[in-house]
């Protein structure tokens, strides 16, 4: 029974938060209509909601260059989710074990200190000449662009494990992978997924970066492509996509936190 008040409790506290937020959506559709539709800017500058979703329409089932909205967030999203998830098989154990031993962070950290503040753009002709204008040198791009905020956060999870919990575990005769594998690790995996969700977001900005630069689709590709005509309402409608699958990402990402780490927050 107390299970149950309980998730009664927070899907009453989820409707809560949709509706304010479907409310402050809709508010800012109106405002936005309001202004377009009495003529207070030209049309090339904010298209009209209604423009906006007929451009969706379009180009979802005529298509913009001759590749459809879908071909084009699909072939964005496979070079950013290969990328991501190359970082993710490599800078989380890398940053657990800079976390565990001085001497490997000593060597590892300096350099992922000092590539990262680096924009992306300015690395990305290195990779252009190495790898090419294909998809190689943009996984590469975006695969250095996720590396850092997982390692980064990854170690600091390990360097967050108290050593009163260490301490009580080796009291009961616990063996240092033991140690590592009951202990560490699961005090670990709120920081890991916190540097995930804020690498997901970095590596979708990093992903348009790159499609401007050097794509023939895509969906950062097509709003970049978009304002030479120019075609706002097809601007609008990339951007509204974008920050839309952003923010299906980052929720995917905190749904996997709650079902692997459910005590976090709770504790």
């Amino acid at each position: 029974m107390k299970r149950l008040l309980t998730w009664l409790s927070t899907v009453r506290a989820d409707l809560a938060h949709a509706g304010i937020s479907a409310v402050v959506i809709l508010l800012v559709l109106l405002i936005w209509q309001a202004i377009t539709a009495r003529g207070f800017v030209s049309p090339n500058f904010i298209p009209t909601p209604a423009s906006v979703w007929r451009a969706f329409i379009h180009v979802t089932t005529e298509g913009y260059q001759n590749h459809t909205l879908l071909f084009h967030l699909g072939s964005s999203m496979l070079r950013m989710l290969t990328g991501f998830a190359l970082a993710c098989v490599l800078a989380i154990p890398l940053g657990l074990g800079m976390g565990t031993s001085e001497k490997l962070r000593a060597a590892i950290a300096p350099f992922i200190e000092f590539y990262r503040p680096l924009p992306p753009l300015a690395y990305y002709t290195i990779l252009i000449l190495w790898l090419g204008i294909g998809n190689a040198s943009k996984i590469a791009l975006l695969f250095l662009a996720a590396f850092p905020p997982i390692a980064i956060n990854s170690m600091a999870g390990v360097q967050s494990v108290s050593e009163e919990r260490i301490q009580a575990a080796q009291s009961l005769g616990a063996k240092r992978w033991q140690i590592f594998r009951y202990v560490i690790f699961p005090s670990c995996l709120p920081h890991i997924f916190t540097g995930m969700r804020v690498s997901i977001g970095f590596t979708y900005t990093t992903l348009v970066s790159a499609e401007i630069v050097a794509a023939s689709h895509g969906i950062g590709w097509m709003v970049w492509n978009a304002r030479r005509w120019p075609q706002s309402d097809v601007i609008f409608m990339g951007n509204i996509v974008m920050g839309a699958t952003g923010i299906l990402l980052a929720w995917l990402i905190k749904k996997a936190e709650q079902q692997v780490c459910p005590w976090h927050g709770k504790v």
